[in-house]
């Protein structure tokens, strides 16, 4: 649970654990154990090598904050926090000891996408949690104490205790707690925002979209620290050790959750169920590509009202092409004509106006940019189209959510006629340069009361 003053500042649950199992999970023991096959040492049993003090009461300690001080500030104020973490933290018989006070710890290293084990054993009427991403923070409390229990404490632990009401993964499926004086073991998968909690190898978080505590309007940051809180009473942690989520697992685990309902709507192969400028693009090893020189609209032959649509997008250097939503088919600039064109741009490309980012309703709404992966590797992006909102999920990061009917304000006052369709074909709007997609693959959504 966040400190109060700081507050002015479907699959089943089995296909997903399958879904996202690695070679062997450390189930919590009575003594230390050696990290399992892929894994890596956060902490290494002997002292603080590769962690600091983070002062969570500063201002400076939002890292939106910390990333405007200049390298001078910036290490003095972690030099200080530091100094204050070594008169809390301890390190006994391999074990990480806090008293209950002082700084927060955090790793040296910054993580993005990243599988991460760890056990902890705590007292009576403490409270602590962990930070991803430097973000408060899958939580751990005491769920008997019923002075919380208006707060959730009676729920257990593992929750994502600072997201918004209601919204999932803030309570923990199950209670999962182990009685005080017993070691709980946290497995914790999360890949861009999206977390995945297992406690005492019970799932108590799904999936969940991780909010932003710093920014809301903000995804989570796309790499930063991992922090242990230190809250109230005496917390022991051992057996840290991180796995670091490659690319291409990511994706696989992001498209295996989305995948039930989804049909395929490219077979890797021919353009069967395609239209348009089939003689501009071409199939290289599974993936449609548009011809180098080339564009016009490749698009569907069944027509699409609300719907979802999950892909993987590969971008070359300033590559650009665009996602046709709800294209009325014929001639025509699908941006305009259609309901959107979701803006397929390499986020490097400089000298825009931030409505042709990638990601963004072109040149209507802006998404948030800098969640592309390095040019040359898969993207996994899903689009959720709902009467007049429009979703993009970029590698697990919302970047765009708006609504195109409260649009009044246009790119180059220039205004878009389709914005308002309520059904049309999906596509893709080439602009000479060899953009690749795989995977494509369409969820029927029930119908808007329009």
């Amino acid at each position: 649970m966040m400190r109060r003053f700081l507050l002015s500042g479907p699959v089943a649950a089995a296909a997903i654990g399958i879904a996202l199992a690695t070679a062997g999970t450390t189930p919590a023991a009575d003594e230390p154990t050696a990290p399992p096959k892929g894994f890596t040492p956060v902490f290494n049993g002997k002292d603080l090598d590769g962690w600091h003090g983070w002062a969570i009461h500063d201002k400076a300690a939002n890292p939106y904050d910390m990333a405007k001080l200049d390298d001078e500030a910036r290490a003095k104020k972690i030099e200080a926090w530091t100094a204050d973490a070594k008169k809390h933290w301890t390190v006994e018989n391999g074990e990480l000891v806090n008293d209950g006070h002082g700084a927060y710890l955090a790793t040296d290293k910054d993580y993005g996408d990243i599988e991460l084990l760890i056990d902890y054993k705590t007292v009576p009427k403490a409270d602590s949690g962990i930070y991803m991403r430097a973000t408060p923070q899958v939580q751990i409390w005491d769920y008997t104490d019923k002075a919380k229990f208006n707060i959730g404490s009676d729920k257990g632990s593992g929750g994502l205790w600072n997201n918004s009401a209601g919204a999932p993964g803030k309570d923990p499926l199950v209670l999962a707690d182990k009685a005080f004086g017993e070691w709980n073991h946290f497995r914790i998968i999360q890949v861009g925002a999206r977390t995945t909690v297992y406690l005492n190898d019970k799932l108590v978080v799904n999936f969940a979209r991780m909010e932003n505590y710093w920014d809301r309007g903000q995804p989570l940051l796309k790499k930063a620290p991992i922090l242990l809180q230190t809250h109230g009473g005496e917390i022991r942690w051992r057996n840290i050790y991180a796995r670091e989520i490659p690319a291409a697992e990511a994706n696989e685990m992001l498209a295996k959750h989305e995948s039930e309902g989804f049909t395929s709507i490219f077979d890797g192969k021919t353009f069967d169920g395609w239209q348009g400028a089939t003689a501009n693009y071409e199939i290289v090893d599974g993936a449609v590509r548009c011809k180098p020189h080339k564009g016009g609209v490749l698009y569907t032959k069944e027509e699409y009202a609300d719907f979802q649509v999950a892909l993987e997008i590969k971008l070359p250097k300033n590559g650009n092409n665009g996602l046709g939503i709800r294209y009325p088919g014929g001639t025509g600039d699908g941006a305009y004509i259609g309901m959107c064109e979701l803006q397929v741009l390499d986020d490097a490309y400089a000298g825009i106006d931030p409505r042709q980012a990638h990601g963004s309703a072109y040149g209507m709404v802006a998404a948030k940019r800098g969640f592309q992966r390095p040019i040359g590797e898969w993207n996994y992006q899903l689009v959720t189209v709902k009467g007049p909102t429009i979703k993009v999920e970029l590698n697990g990061f919302l970047i765009l959510d708006c609504d195109l009917s409260k649009v009044d304000k246009f790119m180059a006052n220039s205004p878009h006629p389709g914005k308002d369709r309520k059904s049309g074909f999906f596509g893709f709007l080439g602009h000479n340069d060899p953009v690749e997609f795989r995977n494509v693959k369409i969820k029927k959504l029930e119908t808007s009361a329009q």
